[in-house]
């Protein structure tokens, strides 16, 4: 014991010793016992007191900060894919870069629906500026144009050349002017016919022969007719007759082009040829009907007349379109 007169300090530190056994119990001091703390010292109950064993202290592993910008999510919120949390940045939840902190800034699907609306809108303006919602596709026309006297028009060199004439306008089979042109003009579609009788130029008084061409043009200005083109003609082959016809597609002319020929047997003195033609949107048809009570070897065969309509074609078609 000292005799220095001063008491020990009950709360001074010590340093640690090995333990003894069990501490003594007893009831603890008066309260007017218990030294007062320095201002500011901790309470030895505060969770915050000094360590008495001089370790640091740790950080609590299972607290959890605040969620919100910037910090991950608590255990257990909803998180995307990949594991960031609904709102944290980079998810698709979060923010974009720039966007004011706070919860003052719009969502990143937000601005992407933004976005979306804009160029959408964009896009619908430019569409309705040149027509893209009018539902009228643009006619392919090539350079053709309308012609009142499709007659005027129309090649007659290649049936000159096989000796044959225009009919005198007072004898001839339509009873009126020959050659005989009309036409239409229209929004949707340009229409125009001719139709002309021919007489081989060294037929007889007593022979009765009557050639009859006829030749017709569109321009489509709203419907494309090529999906169907093909489908006219074929539909020859498949007519429930006692005339059979010959369906052959025609190089070289238009886009496409079928000539049909009605197969006739060797007395017999009628002859009947068409010839189509599809270029874009402008669809052309010249035909040959003929009847003559002459001798057969006088009359061209369907291969002669083919030749004359796909010759007058070519040459029709060019005249269309100065």
């Amino acid at each position: 014991m000292s005799n220095s007169g001063e008491q020990p300090n009950p709360y001074a530190q010590q340093p640690p010793q090995p333990p003894q056994g069990p501490a003594p119990q007893g009831p603890p001091p008066p309260p007017s016992q218990v030294p007062q703390q320095h201002q500011g010292a901790q309470s030895p109950q505060s969770p915050q007191a000094a360590n008495p064993y001089g370790q640091p202290p740790q950080p609590n592993p299972y607290a959890q900060p605040p969620a919100g910008y910037g910090y991950p999510a608590p255990h257990g919120a909803p998180t995307m894919s990949g594991g960031a949390p609904v709102g944290a940045p980079g998810s698709y939840g979060g923010a974009p870069a720039g966007a004011s902190g706070g919860g003052k800034g719009l969502p990143a699907w937000l601005w992407a629906v933004g976005g979306a609306v804009v160029a959408s809108a964009v896009w619908a303006g430019v569409v309705f500026s040149t027509g893209g919602f009018s539902g009228e596709p643009s006619p392919d026309l090539r350079g053709y144009a309308y012609k009142a006297d499709l007659c005027g028009s129309t090649s007659w060199a290649p049936f000159e050349d096989a000796r044959y004439k225009m009919e005198d306008s007072s004898t001839s089979a339509s009873a009126g002017e020959n050659p005989t042109a009309s036409g239409h003009q229209d929004s949707a579609l340009d229409s125009m016919w001719c139709n002309a009788d021919l007489v081989p130029e060294d037929a007889g008084s007593d022979d009765y022969s009557t050639n009859l061409v006829y030749t017709k043009a569109f321009l489509h200005k709203k419907t494309d007719p090529g999906p169907e083109f093909a489908a006219q003609y074929r539909s020859y082959e498949e007519q429930e007759s006692s005339t059979d016809y010959k369906v052959t597609p025609v190089q070289g002319i238009g886009d496409e082009a079928y000539l049909v020929s009605r197969q006739e047997s060797t007395d017999s003195k009628s002859t009947y040829v068409v010839l189509g033609v599809r270029d874009g949107w402008l669809t052309y048809e010249t035909a040959w009907s003929s009847y003559s009570s002459g001798n057969s070897a006088d009359r061209p065969s369907s291969e002669e007349v083919a030749d004359m309509l796909r010759t007058s074609a070519t040459e029709t078609l060019k005249k269309l379109k100065s």
